[in-house]
């Protein structure tokens, strides 16, 4: 389990993050919602290790975070950045592949999870272009499969980080990579990933963690969390949530 302790960040200076106090569970989808500016990178930062806090700690089970060797490390923490770049013509099924270089599964398993993970981002018709040649959405969710190759199939004490994964995706490709999230999840993996769109968060995450300029808002479920009071406290919104009509989430509705 991925945790932290009254983390405190500092950038040039100035207090970036601070009083952030947080729990990953296995099973479960942390959605991180605020305004940009809000703090929602530094966090991811310094839960995957990339940022040093200046105060507070994070943990991985019962060992500090910085005390895990990078190989021990990376099969059980996989973190896809905001943006993933590759200067080289790749197959696709090799920037996936990429995914597996922490594990010694042998050639015929890692080509059985590479090929599971390109069918879960719904890029397995991509087998064999040229990483150059993909739109900016195609990229990636062929990043996507690569982080979920690294952990797959997902499992108590794996843990997710994903920034915007749904950024440069149309409306149908949000919900693949949102379900394809949610089943990783579901099998035991813990995850938290970084959000825009409030109904995305409100349909597919178990808790909101909502930030205001670098410190919790609010932490709680959907249903808690976005509210009309929060949603215009933090981002100045007014807006008028309902039930979803099927599903029962909080539906948000800009007024």
């Amino acid at each position: 389990m991925l945790r932290v302790e009254t983390l405190q960040v500092r950038r040039g200076g100035k207090i970036v993050l601070a009083d952030v106090t947080l729990a990953l569970l296995p099973g479960e989808v942390l959605g991180v919602l605020g305004p940009n500016g809000a703090g929602k990178s530094t966090l991811l930062g310094a839960l995957c290790g990339e940022l040093q806090p200046d105060q507070g700690k994070v943990w991985l089970d019962q060992q500090e975070l910085k005390h895990w060797s990078g190989a021990q490390r990376a099969q059980r923490l996989a973190v896809l950045p905001q943006l993933s770049t590759l200067d080289f013509a790749f197959r696709v099924e090799e920037v996936v592949g990429m995914g597996r270089l922490p594990h010694q599964t042998g050639r015929v398993r890692d080509d059985e999870i590479i090929e599971a993970a390109l069918q879960a981002a719904d890029v397995g018709h991509l087998i064999g272009r040229s990483y150059l040649s993909l739109s900016g959405g195609e990229r990636q969710r062929v990043h996507l499969a690569r982080v979920l190759a690294q952990l797959w199939p997902g499992e108590t004490g794996q843990t997710l980080l994903l920034d915007e994964p749904t950024s440069m995706l149309d409306p149908l490709h949000q919900h693949t990579v949102l379900q394809a999230i949610r089943t990783f999840a579901d099998r035991g993996a813990a995850v938290l990933v970084i959000l825009h769109d409030l109904n995305l968060a409100a349909r597919y995450c178990d808790r909101i963690l909502l930030l205001e300029d670098g410190r919790p808002h609010a932490l709680n479920t959907p249903l808690q969390v976005l509210q009309p009071g929060p949603l215009k406290a933090v981002f100045g919104l007014d807006v008028l949530v309902q039930p979803h009509p099927e599903r029962g989430h909080p539906l948000i509705i800009a007024r």
